[in-house]
């Protein structure tokens, strides 16, 4: 069968490289085309186009590249209605997603299914009804919006289990952590690591990554700061962040240096998860302009009380999150001293993390997913 498949971002293009090694384990004959990143080009198929020319966030950044967004849209409706895919697959990324499913409804009789499905729960939860009108099947990665779809508004969906879960699991069975060979392989000392995920596109890394090294650097006698450079982002873009912190910067290596991290300061998404799963305690960051506007903004159109998936899961505050106002200066040191070895909080973030592991289930999402998928499409077919 032919599947096309549309991500926004790294973790999208992650996830859905697994699920595409997935769908071509049950379907061998799998043709793939998709607006995705390298990790899915890595499975095979046809990249029509690259995330990263599309990936902007943000009010004044989508405005100001709104031609470059439409054109890819139009692009792509275009490209879909030319290769008549057997199904259409949405990964997150919902302000683009949710038109093209629109799209493709109104133009063709091709399957829609969303896998990862949008936030809605947190903001703009008006979207269910495109989801309703234009979505044929929805795949959940979080336990709790089964009762949001479901109860809440009556839209059955699979909860498949988290693709998170199946990462972490599959890196940890395939590399046991080795302290002195990771200092060798990437110049370091062997003073112990704190980590920093300052996101995955340019304008969350501008403004959190210098205060996030220059808060952590003030261990830095006691400790050695590592980057993790999302894919795409250019080294000199990073310096310029960085300023004068001192800070190491690795490439494609967010995993191993998590597994080798004490502590980690973290913008919010699924890397807030992988940090979990990994056992490493976090505070996570995201510093924004007009920060006191924002934190009234926030409780305004925010419908939940937390920004990471971490707290989302577990229904309270396992990790401290510093938004807006309240990412500065000594919020951040006092956080950092509490989570750092002999910190108060240190121990009980461990402790919860395994209750968050518990809730999101075993190993298995893309399996599941592709299993579903398929089925449906054969079931079509039949009828």
């Amino acid at each position: 069968m032919k599947y096309y498949l549309i991500v926004g971002e790294a973790s999208g293009d992650l996830h859905a490289s697994h699920l595409m090694t997935a769908l071509k384990a049950i379907d061998p004959q799998a043709e793939f085309r998709f607006y995705g990143g390298d990790m899915m080009q890595a499975v095979g198929g046809t990249l029509v186009c690259h995330y990263h020319h599309l990936a902007y966030m943000g009010f004044l950044p989508v405005l100001m590249h709104a031609r470059t967004i439409l054109k890819g849209m139009a692009d792509c409706k275009r490209d879909i209605l030319e290769w008549q895919p057997d199904a259409v697959i949405l990964v997150d990324y919902p302000g683009f997603n949710l038109q093209i499913a629109s799209y493709v409804k109104r133009h063709t009789n091709i399957p829609v299914f969303y896998y990862i499905s949008p936030k809605i729960w947190a903001w703009k939860e008006h979207r269910i009804r495109d989801i309703r009108r234009n979505v044929d099947q929805l795949y959940s990665i979080l336990p709790f919006e089964v009762d949001f779809f479901e109860k809440k508004h009556h839209y059955p969906i699979h909860y498949v289990g988290n693709p998170t879960v199946d990462e972490v699991y599959a890196y940890k069975q395939n590399h046991q952590p080795d302290f002195d060979a990771f200092c060798a392989d990437n110049n370091l000392d062997h003073r112990p690591v704190i980590a920093l995920l300052a996101g995955s596109r340019k304008q969350e890394i501008k403004a959190n990554l210098r205060l996030m090294a220059e808060i952590a650097g003030t261990w830095n006698n006691d400790y050695q700061m590592v980057v993790a450079a999302a894919p795409g982002i250019d080294d000199e873009f990073y310096r310029e962040c960085l300023g004068d912190n001192p800070a190491t910067l690795l490439r494609g290596q967010t995993y191993r240096i998590l597994q080798h991290s004490l502590a980690a300061l973290v913008t919010s998404g699924t890397a807030t998860l992988e940090t979990a799963l990994f056992r490493v305690p976090q505070i996570v960051c995201y510093n924004m302009k007009a920060g006191r506007l924002a934190n009234l903004g926030k409780k305004l159109l925010l419908k939940v009380p937390y920004i990471s998936l971490v707290n989302l899961i577990a229904s309270r505050e396992v990790v401290p999150e510093l938004v807006a106002a309240d990412m500065n200066p000594t919020n951040l040191q006092g956080y950092m001293i509490s989570i750092l070895p002999g910190g108060s909080a240190r121990q009980r973030q461990l402790r919860d993390y395994e209750e968050v592991a518990q809730k999101l289930g075993e190993p298995g999402a893309p399996a599941k997913t592709a299993r579903l998928m398929t089925e449906y499409l054969r079931n079509r077919q039949q009828h």
